[in-house]
């Protein structure tokens, strides 16, 4: 009990430290407009120094160099949302609605904050799929499109469902569709120019040299670019965010609908009418089953949403979410190294840094914040963090030793070409380790998506066997036709499924033709929890409890026959003299 004791002492000790170190709303963000110009200026100065030296060197002519830039600025810009509106139609199972059938109090939240911003109401859609799902896309702000889909509005409140749409409306004020499209052309054009120096074959020396300082040139361009750009993409998502803690006067709805969506926290008898009327579901349900270019404009990263988690957890004396959950769940954004890893590689921060800055502008609004993370870290993480990522790269560890003892032999006097089988010897080895690591078998005991949370030590290869009960509530792409993953719900929450098999076309067949019929279906899922950088688990193996059927991913034989194959070939030939061959 003492012990109990002193932990809560301790815990409230640092819940008070860190009060005090929410600055108030002094974190405030620089001037958008400014920042946006500024690296606008930076990145096309650059491209334009690339251009004028593939002009000077003769790789682009200057009437090409022009071209390029605006065919892709015409396609990208002009023909990027018809293309999504027809996409949406044919290939997600989405239906534009009018603002009339909006539930009454988005559409009336919408309108004021149209109203406020000399905004045109945007157009909707709704993608009939019980997966959470926001973004907004389109030409200009008046010429806005949002899409939710029906899980969005069936997990999230009404406040937190409008602080949801007040981000992506806040993506239209500020201009952020055509910025982005600006802004990533800047890679787009560098890395074309860059492939058309490296295809410069012809003409005398000086031309050949001449075009590999542009290639080289247009690449160091592109990726640093990319990475600006990705970076511009995270800073903006802030500026979303506060937009809509400002509109809202409450950041912590976005906060609470931040948790639900990203990794969690959204129960089943969450929403009020669910709770106490039992009809309500299915009635809120029907209502709204309407029969690339989008991550930085998504309300998160599209890659990190192939790991999307919702959990439920136990809810607290005052009936809302247990903040001890949220506290689990950000734990690894916070101190496992993996989590910034995968954020420089993001269009969206990190979830736990979101939280941070809305309960700083609740701070200044002069509200409780909505999560506070007070937590010790109790140990380091880098350790696990270097050892994985040299699991990550054993394959081509071996591949480079390998490669350096061949070339060492090369160079000597006692080089025999059956060393030709020692980089496939040793890439085969690296791969069977890596992949031993990352598909632990052995047992896979019972879990729930809550207790995964807690997991830190958890990464691409650090892995968790288990086996998870729950039913299908949704795509793994909320709405795609062809997409063969799958969102499943338990009764703690709901985790994304990975649905792989060896074979690209295998999945994509599977997805159109096999994976609805697994739709509200009871299922039991064996497999491996892995975290990049949100939680999601890897299919081993998914069971239809209600007829016994059971379908398997050999996605993990598949690769321990490859890593032999290899291994094997290397060995045979490095033993070619003794076999005769």
């Amino acid at each position: 009990m003492s012990s109990q004791a002193e932990q809560n002492s301790t815990r409230g000790a640092n819940t008070i430290a860190r009060h005090r170190e929410l600055r108030h709303g002094s974190q405030k963000l620089p001037n958008l407009l400014f920042r946006s110009l500024t690296l606008l200026g930076i990145l096309y100065g650059a491209l334009t120094l690339v251009l004028i030296t593939a002009v000077e060197f003769q790789v682009l002519s200057a009437l090409g160099a022009l071209v390029t830039g605006a065919l892709m600025v015409l396609i990208q810009f002009v023909f990027g949302p018809w293309i999504l509106d027809v996409t949406l139609r044919w290939f997600y199972s989405a239906r534009w609605v009018e603002k009339n059938e909006l539930p009454e109090h988005l559409r009336l939240f919408v309108q004021r904050v149209c109203d406020s911003e000399k905004l045109r109401f945007p157009s909707f859609a709704i993608i009939d799929d019980g997966a959470p799902q926001a973004y907004t896309y389109g030409h200009y702000p008046n010429n806005a499109r949002i899409v939710l889909s029906r899980g969005t509005l069936s997990i999230l409140s009404p406040e937190e469902s409008e602080a949801v749409v007040a981000h992506e409306l806040g993506h239209v004020c500020h201009w952020d569709m055509v910025v982005m499209t600006i802004a990533q052309l800047v890679p787009l054009i560098a890395y074309s120019i860059y492939r058309a120096a490296t295809r410069l074959s012809d003409g005398d020396k000086k031309d050949r040299s001449g075009a590999a300082l542009v290639a080289a040139g247009a690449y160091l361009v592109y990726a640093a670019s990319e990475f600006v750009v990705l970076w511009f993409s995270r800073v903006r998502e802030y500026y979303a965010d506060q937009f809509a803690g400002e509109k809202t006067g409450n950041p912590n709805a976005l906060a609470a609908a931040l948790v639900k969506i990203g990794y969690g926290l959204a129960g089943r008898g969450q929403n009020v009418d669910a709770a106490t009327d039992p009809g309500a579901s299915q009635r809120r349900q029907s209502r709204y089953a309407y029969g690339g270019a989008l991550g930085a404009l998504n309300i998160f990263d599209r890659k990190a949403a192939l790991g999307l988690v919702v959990t439920t957890g136990a809810k607290s004396d005052a009936g809302d979410i247990d903040r001890e959950r949220v506290k689990d769940a950000l734990q690894w954004d916070l101190w496992n190294p993996w989590a910034l890893y995968y954020e420089v590689q993001s269009t969206h921060p990190l979830v736990a840094k979101r939280l941070e800055r809305l309960a700083d502008q609740a701070a200044a609004m002069r509200q409780e914040p909505y999560i506070v993370f007070d937590r010790d870290q109790p140990e380091s993480y880098w350790d696990e963090f270097l050892v994985d990522l040299i699991v990550m790269l054993l394959p081509m560890l071996g591949l480079v030793i390998g490669l350096g003892m061949l070339t060492s032999r090369w160079l000597g006097a006692s080089f025999d070409p059956h060393f030709f089988g020692l980089p496939l010897a040793l890439f085969g080895l690296g791969y069977l380790a890596k992949n031993y690591l990352a598909y632990r078998s052995g047992s896979f005991p019972a879990s729930t998506v809550a207790d995964l949370l807690k997991e830190v030590k958890v990464s691409p290869v650090r892995t968790v066997p288990l086996t998870l009960r729950g039913s299908v509530i949704g795509r793994g792409v909320p709405g795609l036709i062809f997409s063969e993953d799958f969102v499943m719900r338990d009764d703690t929450g709901i985790i994304f499924l990975d649905y792989r098999q060896p074979i690209p076309l295998w999945d994509f067949f599977f997805g159109l033709l096999k994976a609805g019929k697994y739709k509200d279906k009871n299922i039991e899922v064996r497999g491996w929890y892995r975290r990049a950088p949100v939680p999601y688990l890897e299919i081993r193996a998914i069971k239809d409890v209600e007829d016994g059927s059971e379908r398997r991913c050999y996605t993990a034989f598949a690769k321990l026959c490859f890593g032999l194959l290899v291994m094997g070939l290397g060995v045979v030939i490095m033993l070619g003299s003794q076999l005769g061959l």
